[in-house]
């Protein structure tokens, strides 16, 4: 893979760059592309990786185990980088290129992928060279390419790979900003409504702007532009808001009874949009969020930012059985809450025929007793979709021994167990 060929000069997007493009086909419109599976991958100047190719079976689960700063974590940032969004990390994505690379090359990263029928699509996505950095740069920004051809940018990967992931950094999900929950459940919503993507995309951007201008020009704003801004804002805010809603609906019951050994939990989403739609229809909210942007002029100029919105709702969580907020629980138990959301989520894709989400598990099965480890690689073993795990110690993945394809990394070189050295196999 050519650091050139996948990283072309195209518009781009993602739900955090603000970039806009066309909007996305409802989900079971494109089932028959959704990948379940990653058949081959390849990086150019990414993390720690100057070059990589690993070819997979792309059925079967990874397993990449190796010592702490291997690189290990990066394969699995450069598979996230296959759907829309800032990638497991949340990185800028100036950050992801390799150190040591030479001006004007940029990260890189390229798939085949396989869907629920053995078909196989050509995934290509990187940072823009023109817009890395340098005078005159332009705002950082993530280009797609589908089969060799231009995407338009990372919300058309929406249309092709539903992912999930689990990471350490997530062990403080609950107990740190909003933020961070609004992007685990975004993440989920994306699995079932691949336009929420554009939606987040136009929704920043057009809050980035009220923002900026309210914070040049306070009252003396154009009133004319702000008002086509907010209209924007109260159209893809309420509809952001509306799927979010839909998709806890979709994901309530499933998780209310737990996965295993892992509890069960109470989630709802709470904000000022929820409450408007909680008792107008959707049209009556926009009119409404409309009505109170504009009040709020003088506020949010004061503010320097916008005060309400679905940017400022929370994905709440509750430990089902000990009627607990999930911020109050231990550090174990809130582990295992979010082992059982994204277990209940795959679930519920696989029983909708949709095919789970690929997952990426990121030193989990350490942090594990050995029932829950078990259980886990138990339900695992149920999705149909691959499942991507790391670990320090190779031992704790021994329940996977043929189930699984295993590699070792170390220094950034990706050994196929039992082979020798190597970029892949």
């Amino acid at each position: 893979m050519s650091t050139q060929s996948a990283t072309q000069s195209t518009p781009g997007f993602s739900a955090d760059d603000g970039n806009i493009v066309p909007g996305s086909s409802p989900l079971e419109d494109i089932e028959m592309g959704i990948a379940v599976g990653v058949a081959r991958l390849r990086l150019a100047h990414f993390r720690c990786y100057p070059a990589a190719d690993l070819k997979l079976d792309g059925k079967k689960s990874v397993v990449l185990t190796g010592p702490n700063g291997a690189g290990k974590t990066n394969l699995l940032e450069a598979v996230s980088y296959l759907a829309p969004g800032r990638g497991l990390r949340g990185a800028r994505l100036g950050d992801v290129t390799r150190t040591q690379a030479a001006d004007q090359e940029t990260w890189a990263v390229a798939a085949t992928v396989i869907d629920g029928t053995g078909m196989e699509t050509e995934l290509g996505t990187g940072l823009d060279p023109v817009s890395a950095g340098g005078a005159g740069a332009r705002r950082e920004r993530r280009v797609v390419r589908i089969n060799g051809e231009a995407a338009g940018g990372p919300s058309a990967l929406a249309n092709r790979m539903r992912l999930s992931w689990i990471t350490p950094q997530m062990d403080r999900l609950f107990t740190e900003a909003p933020s961070g929950r609004r992007r685990f459940l975004d993440r989920l919503v994306y699995g079932f409504d691949p336009g929420h993507a554009r939606r987040v995309g136009a929704y920043e951007r057009a809050l980035r702007e009220r923002n900026k201008v309210l914070r040049e020009y306070g009252t003396h704003a154009d009133a004319a532009w702000l008002s086509v801004l907010e209209h924007t804002l109260a159209e893809q805010g309420i509809a952001i808001a509306a799927a979010r809603r839909e998709t806890i609906a979709r994901l309530r019951g499933a998780i209310a009874a737990g996965v295993g050994p892992f509890p069960g939990a109470e989630i709802t989403i709470r904000g000022q949009t929820e409450e408007w739609l909680d008792h107008m229809a959707a049209v009556d909210a926009e009119d409404r969020m409309a009505e109170h942007l504009r009040d709020c002029r003088h506020a949010d100029a004061n503010l320097s930012g916008t005060g309400t919105g679905p940017h400022k709702s929370d994905f709440i969580v509750r430990h089902r059985a000990k009627d607990m907020p999930a911020d109050l629980c231990s550090t174990g138990e809130q582990k295992a809450l979010l082992i059982a959301i994204v277990l209940a989520d795959a679930g519920v894709h696989t029983g909708m025929g949709h095919g789970s989400p690929i997952l990426l598990l990121d030193e989990v099965a350490a942090h594990l007793d050995r029932e829950r480890r078990l259980a886990l690689f138990e339900q695992l073993a149920g999705l149909d979709a691959q499942i991507w795990l790391t670990g320090t110690d190779r031992e704790l993945f021994r329940p996977l021994d043929g189930k699984a394809e295993f590699f070792t990394v170390e220094d950034g070189q990706v050994t196929v167990e039992g082979d020798g050295p190597g970029p892949g196999r």
